[in-house]
């Protein structure tokens, strides 16, 4: 079985991405909010002071080759490892080479691509090495390092943040390669028109790696051809279905659903849609945003407007019934609708707050009013005595009844906010309260509950 790990580039065809790595930090294109002159960590690389990282963005940002440009600078032996293949055999296999390099001087830097697909055993194995200088540690990640790397791994590491490209940054990249004959296209006279140009970037969504190997596909189908330029359509053969970058189970896909459940919060009818379209191109499944709009409706509009709820519920049926475009579109009409409606979390801090109160009080016991007694014993002991039916009294209502133990029982929680349709039932619930202040029915003695807990 081939090394999952190495110091040596492997000197075999490779593609043109990997061709046009940059040789020093001057070559390097992006990240300039780390790399600028200026910038700590530019001082660290070109004093020799490398630490410890840990690298995390995107794809096709740069994270490998920086950590190469690293080993460059410091020169070191350079060792990469694949979490997604790699296990605990193959770094002690990695340590033992760092070690015999330390044993003559030279000082090795251990890349660990995906770094967050190691479960805590194995980042655990990096520890006591890290920490006895066998080897400078750099870890390579997609995702949030607060919640994919153990808190031992991350307090002997810092984390730097990783951008994705701008177009401009991307363009940088193409025109590097179509003007080095020597690792570029190797066609010094194949050109790129503009318009092809544009379109790579926009489709290469800020990664690098995606952009030039979309050009060099592009080329070669323009060799084939016997073609000087690249053109836009030619370009569109090697582009094939254009998806931009959308990871289902990572942080891209978490920043998209929370930006469209802000933008319906922030009622905001265009971001709205617009995230939403967003994940729809990305391919997220339809169905996954319906379940979160019926969270939006009851977390955000409430009984603000009732009729939110509904909406979402019959937008989620429609994509389970009829399935695509017409599923989508009752989904985006959906959104549309919370965006638009009255908000109200009245509930959802209500619920939250007396869950967190549950938790903190002792389980106190059903009054026993408010039991039911379907035996005789159950009768004989009390249950359900003094019970007032509220059908039995006017509007429906038992004025001052009580209907919490008798430890919390001026306990309130649920706080109707001054729109939408909780205008209503502020008034009605003052109305009731009201009521209840009149009422000579005392329940309880005035002395004997607790606390009142605000909501």
């Amino acid at each position: 079985m081939a090394d999952l790990f190495s110091s040596v580039e492997d000197q075999s065809y490779q593609p043109l991405a990997a061709r046009m790595r940059p040789r020093s930090l001057d070559e390097y294109v992006g990240q300039s909010h780390l790399l600028n002159p200026d910038k700590p960590l530019r001082k660290a690389i070109e004093s020799g002071s490398i630490h410890s990282m840990v690298l995390w963005g995107p794809p096709g940002v740069g994270k490998t080759t920086l950590a190469r440009l690293l080993a460059q600078y410091i020169d070191a032996q350079f060792l990469t490892l694949s979490a997604v293949l790699a296990g605990v055999k193959e770094i002690r296999e990695a340590v033992s080479q760092a070690k015999q390099a330390r044993s003559h001087g030279q000082k090795t830097i251990l890349f660990v691509d995906e770094v967050h697909r190691f479960n805590k055993s194995q980042q655990d194995a990096f520890l006591p090495y890290v920490e006895d200088g066998t080897f400078i540690f750099i870890g390579a990640t997609t995702e949030n390092p607060s919640f994919e790397l153990n808190n031992a791994l991350l307090s002997r590491a810092r984390v730097y943040v990783l951008k994705q490209l701008s177009n401009s940054e991307v363009a940088a990249l193409i025109n590097h390669a179509l003007a080095d004959s020597t690792r570029g296209l190797g066609r010094s006279e194949i050109s790129l028109a503009q318009d092809a140009k544009e379109a790579l970037c926009q489709t290469a969504d800020g990664d690098g790696r995606r952009a030039l190997n979309l050009l060099e596909i592009a080329s070669e189908l323009a060799q084939a051809e016997e073609l000087l330029q690249i053109d836009k359509s030619l370009l569109e053969q090697a582009l094939g279905q254009n998806l931009r970058r959308f990871d289902k189970g990572g942080d891209i896909f978490y920043e998209q659903i929370s930006a469209l459940h802000k933008a319906v919060r922030g009622s905001s009818p265009d971001g709205a849609l617009y995230w939403f379209a967003r994940m729809l191109e990305g391919g997220v499944d339809p169905l996954y945003i319906a379940r979160r709009v019926v969270r939006m409706a009851t977390e955000d509009i409430g009984n603000a407007d009732p009729r939110a709820l509904q909406i979402a519920l019959n937008a989620w049926d429609v994509q389970e019934r009829l399935g695509s475009p017409e599923g989508e579109l009752a989904i985006a009409q959906a959104v549309v609708y919370m965006a638009c409606a009255a908000k109200s979390n009245a509930v959802y801090s209500a619920f939250n707050q007396v869950m967190r109160d549950i938790k903190k009080q002792p389980s106190y016991e059903v009054p026993m009013h408010l039991r039911n007694a379907p035996t005789k014993l159950m009768k004989e002991q009390g249950y359900g005595d003094e019970y007032r039916y509220a059908h039995d009294y006017p509007e429906a209502f038992a004025a001052g009844e009580k209907y919490l133990p008798e430890d919390i029982v001026d306990s309130s929680w649920y706080a109707p906010v001054p729109r939408g349709l909780e205008i209503k039932i502020s008034e009605k619930l003052k109305y009731l309260k009201g009521l209840n202040q009149k009422s000579p029915w005392q329940r309880y003695d005035n002395d004997a509950h607790g606390d009142e807990v605000d909501s």
